[in-house]
């Protein structure tokens, strides 16, 4: 049995995560649970390090990577202790490379699948779909993710909430981060409108997972009253022109309500009793929908507006907004006014629009006959007939134009209730006519021979109408339902075409559109079983559901749908007619593709660093063909000058061969030593040795690296320039490269400027240029490998220093971020800590 993963949410560091998750472990222990420690990281807290003690703690593993010592979570040694609960903090932490596992999240689902309860702490910033929004709102991007998925699969997920103003007192106070950390933090990620941003977007998280919590129970419990936890607000379409209008009143209505939901939904009818929307009313009005944050729906219903509050219950909806009926209804009731008089707890809105006084823009068919018109008919029948003979009785007409009179009746009957009503109606006319009408009276017997012919030709006329009206109404209702089930395709195909083949997505649409409870796709051995991932019954293993409790195995729901021998979709709620399921089946091949295509976007992410390093490799290979051989060949020529019997070189010759054999060699030896410290960055394994630095003292060096143009730099370091926390080697192969760069696009007359400042707990080295610059749409490429931005000869290296540069400086804990210089030109600006 699987264990149990409970998810202790913040919305920013220090708002008391591991303090509750701790809490949560100190009372579970005092009810006997068997608890240990695999992972806790208390950053020096002694308030959450004194709730340690008394824990057992797992040892962790000690990992060597890059000269450095790191300790990580042993998860096979919880396995292998196997307790009731373990925890384990920071959910979205990237494990040193090396390890079994790219990320902790996979660790615990290892121990989860060992039937290990789990409690670990994540922040809002660390989950996938919202790293964009959370750098848009800091500036600071999150390069520590964890999938969305893998936190909505948890069992249980807690929000420890605290306001902006309360976590920046604890920060002041110290209880966060150490004293000289807590300024500069303050100051940047820790503003008061970066922490209630960052708030709400917790808030808003952890109430669309409860929100999906309530459906899943509404849904096991069968309730299908609406329950007004969150403000939904539902707009029904007809594909009519008034549909814009009503997007946006409805729009209006939800703007009402903080953080409601705009739904929109178009019922398409299978009976035939509605017109089909204009197609292309549809498609602009359900840009407008998504233009204005809502969403699209489309359902299939008999009863209109039974299907649209089915609909609305099913999403929980609080308030449903309508279209006023056009055209006018003398004796039944428009949709609006049926959906109100339904509607229960739910609000609806009516609103007018131009079109009504339009009228409709299409007819409604009259020959799809209902159950009330099949009522009608036989009321019309049984009664119809007898009236007629009472109101005949008395004039004095001829027979032939009373056989007239009964089958104009009995036509009526079969256009209002069809063939049975209809058929009825004829026999029950020709006895009628036969007892009252025809010589002699009131016997049955029929004295002339062409009256019985009249009678016999009546029954027949009346037969073949009735059958041709109900042949009529069939073909009509199979065309309405291919038109809806045309709809509904429609629907997927655009579903597919945008690129919205996420498999809960696609279930969802599934479940709305024939009112099911729950969907679930299930798969049986293949990559499941190769993945090592959990079975149920028989082999089978839920891929994706949609709805309530998911089905477990095969014939446990009303409809299974076998889509290959490995795939099977399973549908509860209600029996489906037969051409319903063709359209179910239609869905399930999609959702398998939506599987596939998942799974190929999952096997591309793998691929993309192995296709990166085979880049890496191919440019690799360009470089030593040419690059390497031309400072080499250079080299070589001035030795073999020099070693020449055949010329006689005076002193100044000897001189210049031999600076020229010295320019090629450090010129080979730079090179050679970018490219081997490249490759060692992509490899992870290039050796840091962190240390205080000071810029004054490494700057001398740096200026005898760069030779014979260090004389066009100038540098102005401030007196009491905090050391830097760096590799001296590394940090000096950083201001090298740039230095060098900046120097050669520099004009002669214009030096390069080196300059430091320093805020909170870093330091900032600016190299400044004034050459030709770049565009800012280039600034990231020019730290592409092999890159050599606006050279027009081959002769100028291999395009790896600044790319060389940024990567040493992030294995420093550092940044490499271009800016324009103001008057023109480049500055590269190198952020490092300060050391302590």
């Amino acid at each position: 049995m699987r264990g149990r993963l409970r998810v202790y949410l913040g919305a920013a560091p220090g708002v008391g995560k591991t303090y509750a998750m701790l809490s949560e472990a100190r009372r579970a222990r005092e009810r006997g649970k068997d608890v240990v420690v695999g992972f806790v990281e208390t950053h020096g807290r002694a308030r959450t390090a004194k709730l340690l003690d008394g824990l057992e703690t797992v040892p962790r593993r000690t990992m060597t990577h890059r000269g450095a010592t790191f300790t990580e979570l042993d998860s096979d040694a919880v396995i292998e202790r196997a307790p009731v609960l373990a925890l384990i903090d920071e959910l979205a932490h990237t494990n040193v490379p090396g390890s079994r596992n790219a990320k902790r999240w996979q660790d615990i689902e290892e121990i989860l699948d060992a039937g290990i309860d789990v409690i670990t702490t994540l922040n809002i910033q660390h989950l996938e779909s919202l790293n964009d929004v959370v750098e848009q709102i800091t500036g600071v991007p999150q390069r520590e993710t964890v999938p969305d998925e893998v936190v909505r699969r948890a069992d249980q997920i807690e929000l420890v909430d605290m306001s902006s103003e309360a976590l920046r007192r604890r920060m002041a106070h110290g209880n966060v981060y150490p004293p000289e950390r807590v300024d500069a933090a303050l100051a940047n990620y820790f503003r008061e409108g970066n922490l209630t941003a960052l708030r709400e977007l917790a808030l808003l998280w952890v109430a669309d997972k409860v929100d999906e919590q309530l459906d899943r129970y509404r849904a096991a419990h069968s309730i299908a009253g609406t329950w007004e936890a969150r403000e939904r607000v539902v707009v029904a379409l007809t594909g009519g022109p008034e549909g814009d209008t009503l997007i946006r009143r409805a729009a209006r209505v939800a703007a009402r309500g903080k953080g409601a939901d705009l739904l929109a939904v178009h019922i398409t009818s299978s009976d035939g009793l509605t017109s089909g929307g204009d197609p292309a009313h549809l498609a602009r009005q359900r840009t407008l929908v998504e233009d204005l944050g809502g969403t699209y729906h489309q359902v299939v219903g008999h009863d209109v507006p039974r299907a649209l509050l089915e609909f609305a219950r099913g999403v929980n909806a609080t308030q449903l907004v309508l279209g006023a009926s056009r055209g006018r209804r003398l004796f039944t009731r428009g949709v609006g006014v049926t959906t109100a008089a339904l509607a229960g707890s739910i609000d609806v809105h009516i609103v007018p629009h131009e079109a009504i006084r339009k009228g409709r823009y299409r007819a409604r068919s009259v020959a799809v006959l209902t159950r009330r018109r099949r009522a009608s008919g036989w009321a019309l029948a049984l009664l119809g007939m007898p009236l007629l003979t009472i109101v005949l009785r008395p004039l004095d007409i001829t027979l032939p134009s009373d056989i007239l009179l009964f089958l104009l009746l009995v036509v009526g009957v079969a256009l209002t209730g069809g063939m049975w009503p209809a058929l009825t109606a004829a026999v029950f006319g020709f006895g009628l006519l036969n007892w009252f009408f025809t010589p002699p009276l009131y016997t049955l017997t029929i004295g002339r021979p062409e009256n019985l012919l009249a009678l016999v030709i009546f029954v027949l006329v009346a037969a073949m109408v009735s059958t041709v009206v109900d042949l009529a109404a069939r073909r009509s209702r199979e065309a309405a339902r291919s038109r809806a089930d045309a709809e509904v395709l429609s629907t997927l195909a655009g579903h597919v075409l945008r690129g919205e083949s996420a498999l809960p997505s696609l279930l969802a649409r599934m479940r709305e559109t024939f009112g099911l409870t729950s969907v679930t796709l299930l798969e049986r051995g293949g990559e499941a079983a190769a993945a090592g991932e959990g079975q149920g019954l028989g082999g089978w293993r839920v891929v994706a559901t949609s709805g309530g409790m998911p089905v477990t195995r095969p014939g446990l729901a009303d409809h299974d749908v076998v889509i290959d021998d490995r795939l099977m979709l399973t549908a509860s709620g209600h029996p489906l007619e037969a051409s319903d399921r063709r359209v179910l089946e239609a869905f399930a091949a999609e959702s398998a593709v939506a599987l596939r295509q998942q799974r190929l976007r999952e096997a591309a992410d793998r691929a993309g660093p192995l296709a990166e390093a085979d880049r890496m490799r191919t440019a690799l290979l360009a470089a030593v063909g040419h690059d390497l051989r031309t400072p080499l060949a250079s080299a070589i020529a001035s030795v073999e000058s020099l070693r020449s019997t055949d010329v006689t070189w005076s002193d100044e010759d000897r001189a210049e061969l031999l600076a020229t054999a010295d320019e090629s060699l450090i010129k080979l030896n730079r090179l050679v030593t970018n490219l081997l410290d490249m490759s060692r960055l992509q490899a992870g394994v290039l050796g840091v040795t962190l240390e205080p630095v000071a810029i004054e003292d490494i700057l001398p060096h740096v200026l005898d690296d760069v030779g014979p143009f260090g004389g066009g730099l100038v540098t102005e370091i401030p007196p009491g320039t905090p050391e830097v926390l760096a590799d001296p080697a590394l940090l000096e192969r950083v201001l090298v490269n740039l230095m060098a760069n900046a120097v050669r696009h520099s004009p002669d007359d214009r030096p390069v400027r080196v300059r430091a400042s320093w805020y909170g707990e870093y330091v900032e080295i600016r190299v400044i240029d004034q050459g030709p610059g770049i565009p800012p749409e280039a600034h990231e490429r020019v730290f592409l490998p092999f890159q050599r931005f606006g050279d027009r000869d081959s002769h100028t290296g291999v395009g790896l220093g600044l790319a060389l540069s940024r990567g040493l400086t992030e294995a420093m804990g550092g940044t490499l971020v271009p800016e324009d210089t103001p008057g023109g030109g480049l500055t590269m600006t190198v952020s490092l800590r300060r050391a302590a």
